[in-house]
């Protein structure tokens, strides 16, 4: 049966994405066929299409979805067709009104959470699960402590923002205007910062946390804010780069680590987390929990047609997108 998918046959920009009519198939071995509802639109998305992640070509894109399982291949047994399920998983695929995948990191979904919903929250639910719950300081992290957050208007900051404030901690948002910052500040934020005015976004940190800086710094700008991040962290403070918004990190010269204070570096990634179907469903749960608990909301700001994912990609890498996006097939 003729499916539709999003194609690009040569990295470059938006208009390289070409939907075209796929063979769909049935699964093999660990693996299910899912149609989608709704199919989540992340950053990651426009790194594959620009060649920064390479991907074999042609290639299609999407790394995130939500529907209902078609079929099931032979060993899975945490699913089965007719369940709701959503993802955030490699192969990217995910634009598409179905697919076959593999099952590891497929999730049931619980009613109580919509397709939309869920696809919009995967892959930026499960990436703050495991920053704010993984990717920890020296001695963790306690009620009351701060941390900073870039981009915390984006669709990772903004449940950033909320998920921070239901485990007690004082985030500070970074975001590139004062309507971004009021957005962090009305979920959840303790304190925001506008960088496009306040440049030196570490003198601001300093001055928050009474000149001591901040525990943890998660940063997925990248380039620009590379050097104030590391100055806005507290002796034995973690600087978890899990982005490059703005452009590659530089080379780091190790030794700045040492005379700022013995600092740590990480570079972490979602799909080391997600590896095993055991580590995806545990931090699954936590994160239908906090979201089905209506502690964390996921806010959806656009709904496209799968058909205008070219116009997606342009309103994605303009900075035009607050919230979380979603392709509907």
């Amino acid at each position: 049966m003729s499916e539709k998918a999003a194609v690009i046959e040569a990295p470059g920009g938006p208009e390289q994405l070409k939907l075209v009519d796929v063979d769909v198939g049935a699964p093999g071995p660990g693996e299910i066929r899912i149609r989608h509802e709704a199919c989540g639109l992340n950053y990651i998305d426009v790194y594959h299409r620009n060649g920064t992640y390479p991907l074999p070509l042609p290639a299609r894109l999407g790394m995130e979805g939500a529907g209902v399982v078609e079929a099931v291949g032979e060993g899975v047994t945490h699913l089965k067709a007719g369940d709701r399920a959503a993802y955030a998983s490699n192969p990217p695929g995910a634009y598409s009104t179905a697919r076959v995948m593999p099952a590891k990191a497929v999730l049931k979904l619980p009613d109580g959470i919509a397709f939309e919903t869920a696809a919009a929250m995967m892959l930026k639910g499960l990436t703050v699960q495991y920053l704010l719950r993984k990717t920890l300081p020296q001695g963790g992290l306690q009620a009351g402590d701060h941390v900073l957050f870039h981009a915390a208007a984006g669709g990772v900051g903004l449940i950033a923002c909320q998920w921070a404030k239901a485990l007690g901690l004082q985030l500070i948002g970074t975001a590139g205007s004062d309507e971004k910052c009021a957005l962090a500040l009305e979920n959840g934020a303790s304190h925001a910062i506008n960088y496009r005015r306040d440049k030196d976004f570490a003198a601001k940190v300093r001055e928050i946390t009474g000149g001591r800086g901040v525990k943890v710094v998660y940063d997925s700008v990248g380039a620009d804010t590379w050097e104030g991040s590391l100055n806005s962290l507290a002796p034995f403070g973690l600087l978890a780069s899990f982005g490059g918004a703005s452009g590659p990190v530089p080379p780091v010269n190790i030794g700045t680590l040492a005379a700022k204070g013995s600092l740590y570096v990480t570079r972490p990634t979602l799909f080391t987390h997600i590896a095993t179907l055991e580590s995806a469903q545990a931090m699954g749960d936590e994160l239908f929990a906090v979201v089905g608990s209506g502690q964390v909301k996921i806010r959806i700001d656009k709904r496209y047609a799968l058909g205008d994912v070219t116009q997606a990609h342009r309103d994605l890498e303009a900075r035009l997108l607050t919230g979380s996006a979603v392709l509907l097939p």
